[in-house]
């Protein structure tokens, strides 16, 4: 794999990794201590995160983007999604907002957090 050189880039390869269920590709651009803070507020672990996705407790059927706006410097995306997904037995779409915090310097995604918009 190539490395990503910003944020909207690295988001590329996360939502199709998230959507392929691909930890192997997630774990490439995830900092050790990353965490995703979910839209009900619960902020989950890379380990514990990575986990769910390959027991499928996290399934992610489509994302669709509808807006991004990549920080200047390249730190940081938003970007709002249309997603389709299964989360511990329940499948929904939602319009969610991802806020995606990256280590520029290191190439990987220090922090996500989820809402809806």
């Amino acid at each position: 794999m190539s490395t990503p050189t910003t944020a909207a880039a690295v988001w590329d390869v996360i939502r199709a990794a998230m959507v392929s269920a691909d930890t192997d590709a997630l774990s490439d651009v995830l900092s050790e201590s990353f965490t995703l803070t979910h839209m009900t507020g619960f902020v989950q672990s890379r380990a514990d995160w990575l986990a769910a996705i390959d027991t499928a407790d996290m399934q992610y059927h489509s994302i669709v983007d509808v807006d991004l706006v990549a920080s200047p410097d390249g730190d940081a995306v938003t970007v709002r999604t249309r997603t389709d997904a299964t989360i511990w037995g329940g499948r929904g779409q939602w319009p969610l907002q991802l806020c995606i915090d990256v280590d520029v310097r290191r190439q990987v995604v220090t922090r996500m957090i989820a809402t809806t918009w």
